[in-house]
């Protein structure tokens, strides 16, 4: 099998839980991801144990028409690439997760009658896999009410696949904050921006700071690259913070929190689903066709969680955390409510009918 995309965690994760579906269902199957250079697919998959190939390619850039000048010829070097690897590594399935790479494998894997397989982890369909999925064998989604993106008679809807660590997470929160040098007797902040950062969501706890810390507060803080300088020095100073770029042990971010404030991402709605954790999202205004947005209003319209504007986040963001605190009975709703949304066995779903299929 080939697993192809990437960019960002949230193609990347779901489809390393992918590969070890189908190899936990299949011990024989070899696996090979091919992704984009310079993303970090490069690094995430082989710490996973899994080999990557890396294609010279880049999506288009709708903030400078200029920068898309070389977009053609890369795409097209991108295919030579793709030839060469398919040659040597011969798939009988190709499965494409979003993201830069997807578009040139699947493409290639269709025009030679290989069969294709799509995750489509939000709600809004990107637009390679709109294309693609016309002549893809079968598309999984994360949602129902994609059929005003794909072939109704392709689709099945199986949730997002979230990683194997958070799915089943048996570590305590006591245990879980001893990781984090954090103390029991805090209500624990997580603030995560995505695997890429989010400057509004840092930017608003770096001014209110001094206000979680005098509500009784501790934070996790995964800063991803935007003011993480700021962010660790400032939990030099603090004990009740953790500061880092960036979170390996995810699972031990969601044992130890009590509140989250995040993103809306799919895969990161799902993983807080699982992880069943009172959360304010604050979604990223600029995504495709506002997806974040939906994403996060799903959860908002049952009770689950609470939404900030990206507008909103720097006078907002830390104000509704403390007030969230500060409701035990809200805090209970939500996560009772999360409970029900939870799906723990979208991989295993995946791998099951990529397997049956082919």
């Amino acid at each position: 099998m080939i697993i192809a995309g990437g960019g960002t965690g949230g193609h990347i994760f779901p489809a390393i839980a992918i590969a070890h579906a189908l190899q936990q269902q299949d011990p024989s199957i070899q696996i090979l991801f091919v992704g984009a250079r310079g993303k970090m697919e490069m690094e995430k998959v082989p710490q996973a144990g899994y080999e990557i190939k890396g294609l010279d390619i880049a999506g288009f850039n709708r903030s400078s028409l200029i920068k898309n000048i070389a977009l053609p010829f890369k795409l097209v070097k991108s295919f030579f690439q793709v030839r060469k690897i398919f040659r040597s590594f011969r798939p009988d399935a190709v499965i494409g997760v979003g993201g830069y790479s997807t578009f040139p494998v699947l493409k290639y894997a269709q025009s030679k009658g290989i069969p294709t397989f799509i995750h489509e982890s939000n709600s809004f369909a990107g637009k390679a896999n709109i294309m693609l999925g016309k002549n893809a064998t079968k598309v999984f989604t994360a949602t129902d009410g994609m059929e005003r993106f794909f072939p109704a008679k392709k689709i099945m809807v199986t949730g997002n696949p979230v990683r194997q660590a958070i799915a089943a997470m048996n570590m305590s929160r006591e245990q879980a904050l001893q990781y984090f040098s954090l103390v029991p007797d805090k209500l624990t902040v997580l603030v995560v921006g995505g695997s890429l950062g989010a400057r509004s969501i840092n930017e608003a706890v770096l001014a209110h700071i001094n206000d979680l810390l005098k509500a009784g507060l501790q934070l996790i803080w995964q800063t991803g690259k935007t003011l993480s300088k700021e962010a660790m020095e400032m939990a030099v100073e603090h004990r009740e913070i953790w500061a880092n770029p960036f979170i390996t042990e995810m699972q031990n971010a969601y044992a130890a929190a009590d509140i989250i404030v995040a993103r809306a991402g799919a895969m990161t709605v799902a993983e807080i689903c699982v992880a069943r954790k009172p959360v304010i999202f604050v979604p990223y205004p600029f995504a495709t066709e506002d997806h974040q947005t939906v994403n996060a209003l799903q959860l908002v319209n049952k009770g689950a969680a609470w939404m900030v504007k990206d507008s909103d986040a720097k006078d907002q963001v830390v104000e509704k955390v403390i007030e969230l605190a500060k409701d035990a009975a809200t805090r209970r709703y939500m996560s009772e409510t999360l409970a029900g949304l939870s799906i723990t066995d979208a991989d295993e779903r995946v791998a099951s009918e990529i397997l049956k299929t082919i």
